[in-house]
């Protein structure tokens, strides 16, 4: 077992059945050589007691923000500033919602919110209310923040039901915790420039094209790549989405605007990932003012021009050429259209996903890809989009030493 000799753990319980597990979890923690002070809240105390978690961590346990003996010292603060790392486990629905917009109304929150530390969050509710719309964009809200999430696995619950739900497994938890605190950064060093999101081509002052793309998965892959130590340029279209830390983010609109950027930033980076669902068209000439319905006619013929193709400009450089990863959504025929253009447009890589099945891909939280190189493939199964980027980045940064040494 990797030791964690020192480190200091706060393991935050909220009320789910799931919180039993986390007694192991301590456990796991303690014998590993870690600091641990277990804060409890009010409904968690319902599912395990303070006396048990007091001793399997070797310390009092908080449950109260308005501890008077407790608050003679700033208590929250306090803890707040002790810790290396904030593990939540079980997260429920209801804690996740309270963090997502900013509650300090129990201990634990307070904590969260005072804190500089990583924290982990291992969700477990009913598959059901996993599903619900509110709890998915929550959750992204709080990954989006630098939150990381471990789980939830799937399989039979408490309540009977079968499906996504169930908290991750102590070891699973702990591993999660080893990665969370590692000071290894195995990309230092690397210049990483990503695109992401959709673009916007104008029609006219108030219309233009664009597509579905959320930018989610380039922002998570953008993330992935700086939490490695990676010096990361996002060249963002036009996402609502916050900045990964420790990544300089270019804001775009248009295809020209992220071609121009993205190939004046090319030569000085190790890696160019084209993630952006970028334009193929735009308009030949932008009307200057607000186009007006036709009388008599019910068509309107819109005159359209190629864009340039920012990824295979990327890589026909001749001079400081990075290694070059490009991204193909597609709707049908995926690999065959893929391993296309890997050829054609001379990449090192390429990310196939198939956007036409249901619950991967634009605006979703989770996606799964095949990428493809000259001499092979690899498949990386559906996951939450931060998961699936972690386990990309270090497949490209793979297959990029790969190259060097060739």
């Amino acid at each position: 077992m990797t030791t964690l000799n020192g480190k200091r753990i706060v393991v935050g319980i909220s009320g789910g059945i799931a919180a039993y597990k986390s007694i192991e979890l301590i456990r796991l923690l303690r014998k590993s050589d870690a600091e641990v002070r277990v804060v409890l809240t009010a409904a968690a105390a319902h599912f395990v007691t303070p006396l048990t978690l007091q001793a399997i961590s070797g310390n009092p346990v908080a449950e109260s923000l308005l501890d008077p003996q407790a608050e003679l010292a700033m208590g929250h603060i306090e803890l707040a500033k002790w810790a290396d790392l904030i593990v939540i486990a079980p997260a429920t629905a209801d804690l996740a919602a309270r963090l997502a917009v900013g509650m300090a109304n129990d201990l634990l929150s307070t904590i969260c919110l005072a804190t500089t530390a990583p924290i982990l969050l291992a969700p477990a509710m009913n598959q059901q209310m996993f599903r619900q719309a509110v709890v998915q964009q929550n959750l992204a809200v709080l990954q989006q923040r630098g939150m990381r999430l471990i789980g939830p696995n799937s399989g039979e619950q408490a309540c009977g039901d079968v499906g996504a739900g169930r908290m991750s497994e102590p070891n699973e938890i702990f591993s999660a915790i080893q990665t969370a605190l590692s000071t290894a950064q195995q990309f230092k060093g690397l210049k990483v420039a990503i695109t992401a999101g959709p673009t916007r081509e104008a029609i006219d002052p108030v219309r233009f094209i664009s597509n579905h793309s959320s930018g989610k998965m380039g922002f998570a892959l953008a993330r992935a790549f700086a939490e490695q130590g990676a010096e990361v340029s996002l060249i963002a279209g036009p996402v609502n989405l916050t900045t990964p830390p420790n990544v300089q983010r270019y804001d775009v609109e248009s295809a020209q605007q992220m071609h121009g950027l993205t190939l004046s930033l090319a030569p000085r980076q190790d890696i160019v990932i084209g993630c952006a669902a970028v334009a193929d068209y735009r308009m030949e000439t932008i009307a200057d003012q607000k186009l007006k319905k036709q009388d008599g006619s019910d068509q309107l013929i819109l005159k359209l021009v190629k864009n340039p193709d920012i990824i295979a400009d990327v890589a026909a450089l001749s001079a400081n050429r990075p290694f070059v990863v490009g991204f193909a959504a597609e709707t049908q025929d995926v690999l065959e259209y893929a391993a296309k253009k890997l050829q054609a447009k001379n990449l090192d890589m390429i990310c196939a996903n198939d956007v036409a099945v249901q619950g991967q891909g634009f605006n979703s939280e989770q996606n799964a890809l095949t990428v493809l190189w000259k001499n092979g493939q690899q498949q990386l199964p559906l996951s939450d989009k931060f998961s699936l980027s972690q386990k990309l980045a270090a497949l490209i940064v793979q297959q990029y030493q790969t190259a060097q040494i060739i």
